[in-house]
């Protein structure tokens, strides 16, 4: 059966929380707080206000891979004359589905957000492991971050 892509609705927001905390606790996150309530109020909010976009990524009725992205407005400058960022968060697939091309797919919808949204930058936080993906995809390493330039 084929990977098929959805954006996030308001109904997988449990499932999309319990993958964003298993993302968090694979990149050695300390726990001190139950995160779940925060999580549920953010994803809730933004979800409707249009300021948060997640791609799904489908095998059968299991989730299997998750995306995000947080657009927000600082004044303008020369390299993002909109002032309008994207800031990538909750990539993660499932670890017996990576290497397969989901993460790639997932990044390139989150993007294309990002670009109809008007975001001039997009930026992310790079793990470990995933700073292959958004090398190879195209953004530069800037500090500790990554930024691609639409």
């Amino acid at each position: 059966m084929p990977i098929v892509y959805k954006k996030l609705t308001v109904q997988e927001i449990p499932v999309f929380i319990e993958m964003r905390i298993a993302q968090l606790r694979e990149e050695g996150a300390q726990e001190q707080l139950d995160l779940k309530p925060n999580l549920e109020a953010y994803y809730s909010k933004h979800l409707q206000d249009g300021t948060f976009v997640s791609w799904l990524a489908y095998d059968g009725d299991r989730i299997v891979g998750t995306s995000g992205i947080s657009f927000v407005e600082k004044p303008p400058y020369f390299t993002c004359p909109s002032g309008k960022i994207a800031l990538i968060s909750s990539m993660y697939t499932h670890l017996s589905y990576r290497r397969k091309g989901i993460a790639k797919t997932l990044l390139s919808k989150v993007v294309e957000e990002a670009r109809q949204y008007g975001c001039g930058v997009v930026q992310i936080t790079a793990s470990e492991m995933g700073k292959y993906l958004y090398k190879d995809f195209g953004f530069v390493q800037s500090e500790n971050f990554f930024q691609y330039k639409i």
